[in-house]
């Protein structure tokens, strides 16, 4: 018996599991109006099955401590360990901005518009709308010792579809309307299933001196420079996606920082005493 086994023919077989899993009802979908929740059902099912169970994934709305409001995001995810409280009220959920990871459009196609923008647009004004959205920080303890707040982590935003129609110089197409969107409309990465995965490379790095957390975080956004796309194959496209996604979430984000519930609670003209 060898001990060796072959790592790409295991990813090759989960790529089948994982395209097999969001086919599932996906085509018994008739109506155009529910098609198009299905379809970010089906994302958000996905993702549930396969990310770490530390993580989150709904559709929602994300809100911050000033009462400002995103636009509604197909899929969000994010924490609860450092965010305890999410909102449902009538089947919506209002997700507090300090615990969102990432942020994803859910299109069945790349190519296509709303309105006057493309859905690479629509998706980075959407993208924006969380990006823009006030975060608190504040010191936590961990293991007994008491650390100082922490500056805000980076918000994945992203684009997924079922599939690409764009029909010559496809990579082209959709590097030009990446190349487009800067600042908080920015998009790192991306995901047609019959098509392919992409990430986006940008160059400029954050400024960790910078202890004005939210100016850094924005002064990061704004004066990154987009750099180039690194396409996947088609027959690895879930697979390569999920690798990039883990890999941001796990080693380039990290946890979130710990909310401000002071900075919440005076909504209610409640003070939380901070010290037992």
């Amino acid at each position: 018996m060898s001990n060796k086994i072959n790592i790409g023919e295991l990813f090759g077989s989960l790529q089948n599991q994982m395209v097999a899993q969001l086919n599932t009802n996906r085509e018994f979908i008739l109506h155009s109006g529910s098609k198009g929740d299905s379809l970010e059902n089906v994302w958000i099912e996905w993702l549930r099955s396969y990310l770490p169970n530390r993580y989150c994934v709904d559709k929602a709305i994300v809100i911050d401590s000033n009462g400002d409001l995103s636009h509604q995001i197909d899929l969000v995810i994010y924490d609860q360990q450092y965010t305890p409280f999410v909102f449902k009220q009538n089947g919506i959920f209002y997700i507090p901005a300090e615990g969102v990871y990432a942020i994803f459009e859910v299109k069945p196609d790349f190519k296509g518009k709303v309105d006057e923008d493309n859905f690479f647009q629509y998706a980075g004004k959407k993208i924006e709308s969380v990006r823009k959205l006030k975060r608190t920080s504040v010191g936590i303890i961990n293991a007994g010792v008491s650390q100082p707040a922490r500056a805000l982590t980076k918000i994945v935003g992203g684009f997924l579809a079922s599939t690409n129609t764009y029909s010559h110089s496809s990579n082209n197409t959709i590097e030009g309307h990446l190349k487009k969107l800067q600042g908080l409309q920015s998009i790192e990465m991306g995901c047609a299933v019959d098509y392919g995965s992409f990430y986006v490379n940008f160059k400029g790095e954050e400024d960790t001196t910078n202890k004005d957390f939210d100016k850094r975080i924005l002064d990061y956004y704004t004066q990154r420079q987009f750099d180039s796309v690194i396409f996947s194959k088609k027959e690895n496209s879930l697979v390569t996606f999920f690798l990039q996604l883990t890999r941001y979430l796990q080693q380039s984000i990290g946890t979130v920082a710990a909310i401000d519930l002071n900075a919440y609670s005076k909504a209610v003209g409640f003070t939380i005493d901070e010290k037992i």
